[in-house]
């Protein structure tokens, strides 16, 4: 797959398939092109080159069964009270009002946002806003969830705690996840595989990682070191390929 903005090549010959119930992060250096590849699996933005196909069907629009949780913690309809944020996608699905309810009690109580329903996104903190948003999503029972760095506006404690929350929730579900960051220690607590992009323009799928680590994950085990160590190395080389590429003087080593 290529995807092209007039003249300019963002990313090129780009080849990664995704298992169902797998749970893959797309890890690179800013600029490489990991949030174009993901607007283009959610049918926000069409290939240049090649497709991208779910379950076999090409994907040319945006697809019911595709959930998207954005970073902003803002992504909420702030006039609706939580639970009819959550229960919106049910709602316009045309779920009957009495399963509605029960589907926003059952993925409120998921997120632990069980005693928020009442309230509004303005009241609040910018993490139960973030978990409130993935719960709209879920509640649409999507077989894909597309996450574009949805934990980078937090601060560095909740961002622990949403990581650990969203790595219970996937377990709880198991539904497909692609997972958008630039946090090699987020996308190892995380991922079953983590594919790393090269620097941009043109970029593309340089590797990827199988993460062989029990859940939940110790940060402080060495094979999570190990892990660590591996990616920094790889990312380190497009960071600086993409710094002398800006005209930067970059050591070929750091």
């Amino acid at each position: 797959m290529g995807i092209r903005f007039g003249a300019f090549q963002a990313v090129a010959d780009t080849s990664l398939d995704v298992a169902p119930g797998e749970f893959l992060c797309l890890l690179g250096p800013s600029g490489c092109g990991k949030s174009t590849v993901l607007s283009a699996i959610a049918g926000f933005e069409q290939a240049s080159e090649g497709d991208v196909r779910v379950d076999g069907e090409r994907v040319t629009a945006p697809r019911r069964d595709t959930g998207v949780v954005f970073q902003s913690t803002e992504a909420l309809f702030d006039w609706m009270t939580i639970r009819d944020n959550v229960a919106y996608g049910p709602r316009m699905r045309g779920v009957a009002k009495a399963r509605r309810a029960e589907i926003v009690q059952e993925y409120l109580n998921l997120v632990g946002l069980g005693h928020t329903a009442d309230k509004y996104p303005s009241q609040l903190s910018g993490g139960m806003r973030q978990r409130a948003q993935i719960a709209r999503v879920l509640a649409n029972e999507p077989r894909l969830v597309l996450m574009d760095e949805p934990f980078g506006a937090l601060d560095a404690q909740t961002r622990e705690v949403m990581q650990r929350e969203l790595d219970r929730i996937w377990r709880a579900r198991r539904c497909t996840v692609v997972f958008v960051t630039h946090d090699i220690g987020e996308a190892i607590l995380l991922a079953d595989r983590v594919a790393v992009m090269s620097a941009g323009p043109s970029a593309g799928i340089k590797s990827v990682y199988d993460v062989d680590l029990p859940r939940p994950r110790d940060e402080t085990s060495r094979e999570f070191a190990l892990l660590h160590q591996r990616l920094r190395d790889d990312i380190s080389q497009e960071v600086r390929a993409a710094l002398r590429a800006q005209g930067a003087d970059v050591e070929e080593e750091l």
